[in-house]
């Protein structure tokens, strides 16, 4: 602040009162200036004289009216501080009274004057010290800023004594480096001025008060630099074109594929053609720092823009060679990859003297966090991405629109996206080593800025990328269709060993790759052109756009390989009545494909980016246009969607097993009972019986169709599928047993035992105890051991209301009482 005044006295050194010395000691000036004009007696007795007089006398007259002035605004703010004053010392007497009155000797009215001017008359006299302090304030920092900004206008809008109105002049060639370094230094002071008043107009905002004064000041700053930033660019393109920027291209070699080495004029600068490069590049930086300081300030959401790395000096650079270029890329269109080698030839030649020659100059002007390699890096690809996007992409969407080129334009879109994933590699190898060695693995991550990539067009414009979603689904589909015409498509790999003796190894559950999963060979065609679409989508740099393409893509094609999937079921017609293996085998290949694109789904998911895109995919508004997206994982979706075809095929296999079970024990009940009627009064001990001869068959079946399903199918849903057989046998048989009207003799008794224990052993390869997969007809068999006695017990249990825990002490857990009742008494003694 005191710096502030200093330079408003300065600026108003006319308006000070004069103290005239007394008579016969003048001040050194005016003896010097007095001896000047009056050399000899002649020049007193001149007419030099009496002008000089009129002069001085004009001088003293306008300094008079200029005292009269200032001694009228004294007096004014004399009397207005009067009066403050006489209000604030009277509050000082009442307090000073009323803190009297609260002495000891004090009365009660004096008490009630005291109670008054503590409860109104303080507050009020603080609140007016408050408001003098602020107008103060308000006042020094007013006239600081304005003596801020005059400076600023008065440095920029004008140039002293010249005839000029603007501190620029065009800069032409017959202008001298000494001129340029002028203005060069006036353009220092103008930058330096602005920074001063940003720091006030800061603090004036963290404050939250004075808009009125932060927006003029804007307003003013604004206009100014609508000013010098036009101008100081225009200076620095002639300096660039004086310097022999750009180089020459050599399109001799060009046109041929090949290029030359070309000279660097950066390399090439040498004393003051150096050194004035180094100021006008300096004072770009500033007023680009300047210009991001004050837009960060107004609006707090650009603070992202720091991760923005071009510089405007570096873009100047990349101007005047794209305008060389755009020629020869005009002439490249059908050729696109000789656009993209002659952009990376040109960034990969002058990336060391950029380096070189430029990063000091950063360094300089304190661009923290700034490479000069990443701004000249990101400058050249922001210049072909912004050719590729005026010139290429909008004639190749058009003719997508028509149908006689569609599958010509698929193709050069195909073509062109490969030529920019792989130029976008190339591209950032040239920063791997420098800038980039404390990112990410760029093959997991391998967009982190914006400015790094050519695909940023399609960020940009989500039409193209729909587009390019399309292509991209259709190519891949495509490719799957090609796969399905091999032979070997729905082949499945049968890993497990068998013994001498015919027992098998035991399974592993930890199922990792396509041959444990036993999935067919398209199912892996299928993953791997899904992979390769998301590989595509990783060079996408906006991360909304890679959730976009996935969705459009990925997401789409598993949608369209689910119903290949069941199209390739239903061609089987798996029934009952259809003994035919090759139906079950079909069956068996959906599953196992879908189990594994399943797993392949899920493990993408738990990948940190696709977490990441699916937190931006929840915050974003592409939940609300595309369908409802859960709370879980990215691919949630799909991952249900295989899932729930998996469980209906399974189900479905499942339904069939039972069915022919029970196609196949249709009279077995009527078959007890017939062998009872011929066989009474035999007994039990001289039994031997074998399985029923309606229950060999059945079981002969289902052991072979476990067996089969235990070679085709993958481990997990074969596990699922004999428990759920198993489960659906139990409540199968035990229901026809509550269903029918049979009494369990002996015989019956040791009967259904045997052929309870040979079901049981169709499960034996799968579990240790098969009969713990049996609860109902485990149930059973126990109460059909138990003796006449406990039956009896038991029946009169059951009438009980503490039947349960008598039921218990029988170990039967799974029959109702309905059901026990219904077994005890069709027991025969």
């Amino acid at each position: 602040m005191e710096g502030c005044r200093h330079r408003h006295r300065h600026r108003h050194r006319h308006q000070e009162n004069l103290i005239l010395p007394k008579v016969g000691k003048l001040h050194r000036p005016h003896s010097e200036y007095l001896d000047q004009q009056f050399k000899t007696q002649r020049d007193v007795s001149s007419s030099s004289s009496s002008c000089l007089l009129s002069e001085w006398t004009n001088h003293c007259s306008e300094l008079d009216a200029i005292l009269l002035h200032l001694r009228t605004n004294l007096s004014q703010s004399a009397l207005s501080w009067i009066s403050r004053s006489f209000r604030a010392k009277s509050c000082l007497l009442n307090l000073n009274l009323a803190l009297y009155s609260s002495s000891p000797d004090a009365t009660a009215s004096q008490s009630h004057t005291m109670q008054r001017i503590l409860g109104e008359q303080l507050p009020r006299l603080t609140l007016h010290l408050r408001q003098i302090h602020n107008i103060r304030q308000y006042l020094e920092t007013a006239l600081c800023l304005e003596a801020l900004v005059g400076d600023l206008e008065d440095a920029v809008f004008s140039s002293g004594n010249a005839p000029t109105v603007n501190m620029f002049t065009k800069l032409s060639t017959s202008m001298t480096l000494q001129d340029f370094g002028l203005k060069q230094e006036r353009l220092f002071q103008a930058i330096k001025a602005m920074n001063d008043i940003e720091e006030i107009i800061i603090n004036v905002e963290k404050s939250q008060q004075w808009h009125h004064l932060s927006q003029s000041v804007d307003h003013r700053v604004d206009r100014t630099l609508s000013v010098v930033r036009p101008e100081a660019l225009a200076e620095h393109r002639v300096l660039l074109a004086s310097l022999g920027w750009p180089p020459n291209l050599l399109t001799s070699k060009v046109e041929d594929g090949g290029i030359s080495e070309l000279p660097n004029p950066l390399v090439q600068m040498h004393g003051d053609e150096k050194k004035f490069y180094a100021q006008s590049f300096q004072v770009l930086c500033s007023l680009q720092k300047l210009q991001r300081r004050r837009e960060v300030r107004k609006f707090v959401t650009l603070s992202q823009k720091e991760c923005d790395k071009h510089l405007w000096p570096i873009d100047e650079l990349v101007s005047p060679i794209a305008e060389r270029m755009e020629y020869h890329f005009l002439k490249w269109a059908e050729q696109p990859e000789f656009i993209f080698a002659l952009v990376y030839k040109m960034t990969r030649d002058y990336i060391v003297g950029v380096s070189d020659i430029l990063q000091p100059l950063i360094d300089a002007a304190r661009l923290s966090s700034y490479s000069a390699n990443e701004a000249w890096v990101s400058a050249m690809v922001h210049m072909l991405s912004g050719f590729l996007t005026k010139m290429i992409f909008p004639d190749l969407a058009e003719r997508y629109k028509e149908k006689d080129m569609k599958l010509e334009v698929m193709s050069l879109w195909l073509h062109l996206v490969d030529l920019m994933v792989g130029f976008d590699k190339r591209m950032r190898s040239l920063l791997r080593s420098e800038t980039c060695l404390f990112l990410p693995d760029a093959e997991r991550y391998p967009v982190i800025s914006r400015g790094i990539s050519v695909l940023i067009i399609f960020c940009d414009r989500p039409d193209w990328l729909k587009i390019w979603a399309k292509i991209e689904l259709k190519d891949g589909w495509k490719k799957l269709k090609a796969e399905l015409k091999d032979a070997r498509a729905w082949l499945i790999d049968d890993k497990h060993r068998v013994d001498i003796d015919g027992s098998t190894v035991s399974e592993n559950f930890l199922l990792a790759s396509r041959e444990d999963y036993k999935a067919p060979l398209i199912s892996e065609s299928a993953v791997r052109i899904a992979q390769g679409m998301i590989d595509r989508s990783r060079t996408l740099p906006a991360i909304l756009a890679r959730v976009k393409f996935v969705r459009l893509t990925v997401a789409r094609f598993f949608w369209y390989f689910s119903k290949l999937l069941l199209m390739h079921c239903k061609n089987a017609e798996l029934s009952p009545e259809n003994s035919d293996a090759g139906a079950l085998v079909r069956v068996c290949q959906s599953i196992n494909a879908a189990r594994y694109v399943e797993s392949k789904l899920q493990e993408w998911s738990d990948d940190v980016s696709f977490s990441e895109m699916k937190i931006a995919e929840e915050n974003s508004n592409i939940q609300k246009e595309e369908k409802g997206v859960g709370d879980g994982c990215f691919f949630e979706e799909e991952i249900e969607g295989f899932a729930e075809l998996e469980t209906n095929l399974l189900m479905e296999v499942i339904a069939v097993l039972l069915r022919q079970f029970e196609n196949l024990t249709l009279g077995f009940n009527h078959n007890i009972d017939m062998d009872e009627n011929l066989t009474p009064n035999i007994d039990s001990a001289a039994i031997k019986l074998t399985v029923s001869s309606g229950f060999i068959e059945a079981l002969d079946t289902l052991r072979n169709q476990l067996h089969f399903l235990k070679l085709n199918l993958n481990a997990k849903d074969f596990s699922d599928s004999w428990r759920s057989v198993a489960d659906g046998l139990d409540h199968f048989i035990s229901g026809n047993i509550f269903a029918s009207d049979v009494q369990f003799s002996r015989k019956q008794t040791h009967q259904f035992s045997t052929d309870m224990h040979a079901l049981f052993l169709v499960f034996q390869p799968f579990c240790a105890r098969p009969e713990a997969f049996f609860p109902c007809i485990r149930d059973i068999l126990r109460l059909l051991t138990i003796s006449k006695e406990e039956v009896n017990q038991l029946l009169v249990a059951l009438t009980s209301t503490k039947c349960d825990k008598y039921v218990q002490c029988y170990g039967s857990y799974h029959l109702s009482i309905d059901q026990l009742n219904k077994i005890l008494r069709s027991r025969k003694f």
